[in-house]
């Protein structure tokens, strides 16, 4: 006998989770609600969801309210007959009313709670600098990722991780988390934690004025912040006066005044920091797409020279 349940989620961190629910033959996904269609991109193109595209592929009811809250479309939802409800990073807060409608309904969220509740988990962890982060299936409550919790995995931080890589392999985590913890959890088999609220962290999601690179920090804060924000919306600085976006570095020893260019050659670099050095591997001069130090350097970044100012 399946589950019927409603699916909701926008990314494509939910995207996995969701095809994950589709292959497993214990679950019939009756619906998915994700973000209406919006404009990317400089030609505001008219784009749709991962979880979109995925379920028009399966022939899978698609609800798009702006808002869930008194909409027709949550009202549509309720009649559907679903158990229970899966949410992974939908973007949106369930109203009580939905979540009283139906028997269960757990959310996939990209944080070792309580630590990370919120929009940005994944970001602000890179950006903090931890070495580890991880998935905890939550129960959902009108309180934002305050649920029990029904099971957690982490994996490890590498130095060439940034946010997109860290959400590619947690969205392959959640999912494995998801079907192993659900069958117990449904039948009774899984006790529930709650979390300890004295150790919760916030983690809301990134406002434009922390784009901003503070080159008076040490090079590894610098850097956590461009891996944390690598690929969107990406870290920047100034460069004669216009945005300069940072997407790969590197901390290298060595001393400079802070956002100074200590040193240049065909291939490197180096800009000074409050501690050490930070040597730019991928960037985006304003007006151009992301490109390698080195085909900068063999462009518009030709004029550079030893002295020049970023943040300026």
């Amino acid at each position: 006998m399946t589950i019927k349940i409603i699916f909701m989620g926008t990314i494509d961190f939910s995207a996995t989770v969701l095809a994950g629910l589709l292959t497993d033959g214990r679950y019939e996904v009756l619906a998915v609600c994700t973000q209406p269609d919006r404009k990317i991109g400089r030609k505001q193109i008219l784009t749709s969801t991962p979880v979109k595209e995925l379920a028009l592929k399966y022939e899978i009811p698609v609800y798009q309210p702006e808002k869930l809250s008194r909409s027709e479309e949550m009202t549509e939802m309720m009649r559907l007959g679903a158990e229970g409800i899966v949410t992974a990073a939908f973007g949106q807060f369930l109203p009580s009313k939905l979540l009283d409608s139906v028997k269960f309904a757990v959310n996939v969220h990209g944080s070792l709670l309580p630590w990370g509740r919120g929009g940005a988990p994944i970001q602000r962890a890179i950006m903090a600098g931890h070495k580890e982060i991880g998935v905890t299936i939550i129960e959902m409550v009108k309180a934002m990722d305050a649920g029990r919790m029904l099971g957690q995995k982490s994996i490890p931080v590498l130095d060439n991780d940034n946010a997109g890589s860290m959400f590619e392999k947690l969205a392959i985590v959640g999912r494995d988390l998801l079907l192993e913890v659900l069958p117990n959890y449904l039948s009774g088999d899984l006790i529930p934690e709650v979390q300890d609220e004295n150790q919760v962290v916030i983690t809301p999601n990134i406002a434009p004025e922390e784009e901003i690179i503070d080159w008076t920090k040490s090079a590894t804060e610098i850097l956590n912040l461009v891996r944390g924000l690598a690929p969107a919306p990406g870290a920047y600085t100034l460069l004669n006066g216009q945005r300069f976006k940072i997407y790969d570095a590197s901390v290298v020893e060595g001393k400079g005044a802070p956002g100074e260019l200590v040193d240049k050659t065909k291939t490197s670099v180096k800009i000074g920091t409050g501690k050490g050095l930070l040597e730019l591997k991928k960037v985006q001069p304003f007006g151009k797409t992301q490109m390698s130090v080195i085909d900068y350097l063999n462009g518009v970044g030709r004029e550079l020279k030893v002295g020049d100012k970023f943040g300026k």
